[in-house]
């Protein structure tokens, strides 16, 4: 829970591959500023951050390019075969991250943006949460979400269900959770529950 008064933080997180994205242009488009958690995760690792040199301190200059950029892949590749390598990333990273949402918050509430969509695909893992109000997770059977994977990034059937495999389970989020959107089904009915959605937290808001 946010203590930011008058600001409402909404949290849109999921299983990778469930179409989170979608759900996050339709909010945006009313009304609701965004934060991408994954833009902000690509900004705390940029050449010369005190991250990238913690990263590179513990995973070697084997995960930096001769220019002294990450190379994601290579990082990806590592972690997501090994579990503990995997929580150590994470160890480095969450507070960089979450310091930096926490810092566009306020900015947004400077600015005085009031309803806030805050992208998040590991918010419960990074406790990115504790800034939420309300918690939307997107969620899509397995088959589903390894095609729409490996499509998007170019994965191997393997690599997307190791991917897959290392995020948190359906019952977590059903339970973590104050909204569930199931996205099995054509691009229109999501859009049209996220719509209503959007709609619904905005009212509430506004009647406060």
């Amino acid at each position: 829970m946010n203590t930011l008064s008058g600001i409402t933080v909404v949290g849109l997180t999921g299983q990778t591959g469930a179409g989170k994205s979608t759900v996050s242009k339709i909010f945006a488009s009313n009304g609701f500023a965004v934060i991408n958690a994954d833009i902000v995760a690509r900004q705390v690792v940029e050449k010369g951050s005190k991250c990238l040199a913690e990263i590179e301190e513990f995973f070697g200059n084997e995960v930096i390019d001769n220019d002294g950029n990450l190379e994601r892949k290579k990082l990806a590749g590592i972690v997501f075969s090994d579990k503990t390598k995997l929580e150590t990333l994470n160890t480095i990273t969450y507070p960089y991250i979450t310091g930096e949402i926490l810092r566009q918050i306020n900015e947004f509430a400077e600015r005085n943006e009031k309803l806030i969509l805050l992208d998040a695909p590991t918010l419960f893992e990074s406790r990115a949460d504790d800034f939420c109000e309300i918690i939307i997770s997107v969620l899509a059977d397995e088959e589903i979400r390894e095609k729409r994977i490996i499509q998007r990034d170019g994965l191997t059937s393997e690599q997307a269900r190791k991917r897959m495999g290392s995020q948190l389970d359906e019952e977590f989020f059903s339970t973590h959770s104050d909204y569930i959107i199931h996205n099995n089904s054509n691009i229109e009915t999501v859009n049209g529950i996220a719509k209503e959605l959007s709609e619904k937290i905005r009212d509430c808001y506004q009647n406060k």
